[in-house]
């Protein structure tokens, strides 16, 4: 344990935690988005497999890891216009959409990875860009301003989406639709096209998610996002509704994980219990969801098709 507790291991840590956390970050800051307008989306993690298969095909196929981040956006506002096709003007159940988009995206990637590719080769990872003058700070400048670009855009998309969110005429419509749709539509909002652009922002951070995620890697495989859409669900409601919490959340989820990998390598955790150590941050973010479940309040709408009485 005493090997773990030195400078460059507590600090090569922190850098993994702040990586780890970059794709649940960007997939719950989207979800934040959607959630807030009303609309719950278990597709997430769908949306995360295909983006990311998507971004690695294109990435193995010509190289072009910024070509490979945007065929990820690409994909999930495609997703977005399904599943808001489906929610939205079809008026379907949510939970049962969500899960629907999460196995075709399932299923498709691993498809296609199979016929496409056949078996895992890797590719170019994302480089990390040092920030000049900040990267050199003692302790925090390697894990926060030697990062990829995508961390980087992650953590700056929080103070942007609390800014729309909070300050701007289409937050207040999202915010508005979420809670009380019905009044929103008396005053002339509409709620079907406010929830429709929720969740193609949505969708979209979620597609670049899965860019983060295979590009930080550089490989893909079957189940590569091992449930991490279902987890950033989970991180809004432990961050309230809100960026800076789902932020929090996200840093907590990648500093356990980050952790566990350490002590693995240190061999501070015995390979006997290994796999079990592994689930130590689904367990801390079941823990802090009960903790706070009666502690937050979602938004009232959430979930709920808008009828026009």
């Amino acid at each position: 344990m005493g090997d773990f507790f030195t400078t460059s291991v507590l600090v090569a840590t922190a850098a993994s935690a702040v990586r780890l956390a970059t794709p649940y970050l960007l997939a719950a800051l989207g979800e934040t988005i959607g959630q807030r307008s009303g609309v719950l989306n278990l597709g997430v993690d769908g949306v995360m497999m295909l983006s990311a298969f998507f971004a690695y095909w294109t990435v193995l196929e010509t190289g072009n890891m910024w070509l490979g981040v945007l065929i990820a956006l690409l994909v999930g506002l495609i997703m977005g216009v399904l599943y808001g096709v489906i929610t939205v003007f079809f008026e379907a159940t949510q939970g049962i959409s969500g899960i629907g988009i999460f196995i075709f995206g399932l299923g498709f990637s691993d498809l296609l990875f199979r016929q496409q590719v056949g078996t895992p080769k890797p590719i170019r990872r994302l480089p990390n860009i040092d920030i000049p003058l900040l990267s050199d700070i003692p302790y925090i400048g390697e894990p926060l301003f030697q990062r990829n670009l995508l961390t980087y855009a992650a953590f700056a998309l929080v103070p942007v989406t609390m800014i729309v969110l909070n300050k701007t005429t289409f937050g207040l419509n999202i915010r508005s639709v979420g809670e009380n749709p019905q009044a929103a539509d008396s005053l002339g909002v509409s709620v079907e096209r406010t929830r429709f652009s929720a969740i193609m922002i949505g969708n979209a951070f979620a597609g670049l998610a899965g860019g983060a995620l295979v590009l930080q890697l550089g490989i893909f495989q079957p189940h590569l996002t091992q449930g991490m859409g279902f987890i950033a669900v989970a991180l809004v409601y432990f961050g309230a509704w809100k960026p800076l919490g789902v932020m929090g959340g996200a840093l907590l989820f990648g500093l356990v994980n980050a952790v566990v990998l350490q002590w693995k390598a240190l061999g501070i955790i015995p390979v006997s219990i290994s796999d079990l150590a592994g689930m130590a941050p689904a367990i801390v973010t079941i823990i802090a969801l009960v903790l706070l479940a009666r502690r937050v309040n979602a938004p009232a709408a959430l979930t709920k098709p808008f009828v026009r009485s």
